[in-house]
Order: structure tokens, then C-alpha cells, then sequence
């Protein structure tokens, strides 16, 4: 995932624009010798990133591309936010969202390592349009090619970076291939479904492990426009 994330973010940085900015740096007589009084600095021109980024993961997989990211973009903001998808709506529920009431972001990147049928992503992106972010881009390990044209059918004004798509999505709206639970592989646990023999009782269990109990009675479905 880190690997994959770096490529993408590359490529996803691209657009970023920089400013001029004043530095010192060491002279060439104190690199090679180490030696001699005074001052042996030099003032220079340096550059820094003129939009104020924030990078949002989608909880948990999401966590997996927030390091790479970061040291691309060492001062960049993280907000992150809670979400899972109900196994039988296929529908988005968020249980965490904690953004600051004034945004003073200029670009966002959304985190997400796999886009299925996009609902989710749909609701982040229309968070961060509420929110008052000018710039959206959506980083993606894969996505299928039904969820990314839904993501651009509501939002044709977002930016996506994909590192691969695929074709198909089972009946319960996995992808395939696809890789697997993303945050299961990343974090090396196992589904509570796969615990629980699958079926409504472990959907139920999944749902209760994702919410905090202090949170459940706030826990809002998130409709898949704005």
C-alpha cells in the first residue's frame, strides 16, 4: 500500500503550484572543511506549496496511504473520517466526522484504497463541497468501473488518480478480483462476518465493532448526493 500510494501521489501532486520563499543555507567552504569563523551561510530562493492541502482518509483502510502522503507533503492536514457501508443497503454510514467548523483548505485529497460502488466516497466528496473545499482529488488503489463512473456522474468536477480498474462487482458489492478487506489486510484482523459464519448476525457484529458504543445513537446514514 505504501509502495502504490507514493506512485499515486505523484501523479496526484502534479497540479500543486509553489511559491518563491526566502532561505539560508550552508556555504560551500563550511560543507567541505567544517571550519573558519563567521557567518558561512548563504541567502537563497526556495519553494513551498502555495495551496493549504488536507488529506482526508476514509476510516480504517484509509490510514494505509495517510505516511506516504505525509512525506510528500510534510504540512499537510489530516482529517479523518468514519465511515462503513451497510451490507444490505450497500449505503454509507458515517460514525465519525470531527472537521473544523471553518475550512481553510484550498485542495483535499480523499484516501480510500478501494472504490467499489462508490457510495461512499459520493458522501465524502459532497462532505468536503459542504465543507467549503475548492479542490477535490480521490486517491485510489483500484476501483470498479461502474463505481468510478458513478463518483464522476455526481461529481464531474472531481480529480481522480486510480492505480487500477476493475470490471465487475459481485451481488454484494464487492470488487473482482479486487483485493480483499483492505483494512483487514492492512491492520491483520479478520472480518467479523467470517467469525460469525457470515449472515445478518455477523453484518450486525461488523456494524457494532465499527461504532464506539458512546457513539452508536449518533450514528447517520449519508445520502449518496451532497
Amino acid at each position: 500500500m505504501r509502495e502504490i500510494t507514493f506512485h499515486l501521489a505523484y501523479e496526484a501532486t502534479a497540479t500543486l503550484t509553489t511559491r518563491d520563499i526566502p532561505i539560508t543555507v550552508p556555504s560551500a567552504k563550511v560543507q567541505l572543511n567544517g571550519s573558519g569563523g563567521g557567518d558561512h551561510h548563504l541567502d537563497a530562493i526556495g519553494q513551498k506549496i502555495k495551496e493549504k492541502v488536507a488529506l482526508i482518509p476514509i476510516l480504517r483502510s484509509g490510514l494505509g496511504m495517510v505516511d506516504p502522503m505525509l512525506e510528500l507533503i510534510d504540512n499537510a492536514t489530516v482529517h479523518h473520517i468514519g465511515m462503513y457501508r451497510n451490507s444490505k443497503s450497500l449505503m454509507p454510514v458515517q460514525y465519525y466526522n470531527r472537521l473544523p467548523k471553518i475550512c481553510d483548505v484550498d485542495v483535499a485529497y480523499i484516501l480510500d484504497p478501494l472504490i467499489a460502488t462508490s457510495a461512499t466516497v459520493i458522501s465524502v466528496v459532497g462532505m468536503m463541497k459542504k465543507w467549503g473545499v475548492s479542490t477535490i482529488h480521490v486517491l485510489s488503489v483500484i476501483a470498479s468501473r461502474k463505481g468510478l463512473s458513478e463518483l464522476l456522474k455526481y461529481h464531474p468536477d472531481v480529480h481522480v488518480t486510480i492505480g487500477h480498474v476493475d470490471e465487475a462487482l459481485n451481488e454484494e458489492g464487492d470488487l473482482v478480483p479486487g483485493l480483499g478487506d483492505a483494512g483487514d489486510r492492512l491492520f491483520g484482523t479478520t472480518h467479523p462476518s467470517i467469525l460469525e459464519g457470515g449472515g445478518e448476525d455477523g453484518e450486525e457484529l461488523e456494524d457494532q465493532e465499527l461504532v464506539h458504543f458512546s457513539k452508536r445513537k449518533r450514528t447517520m446514514s449519508v445520502d449518496a448526493g451532497n
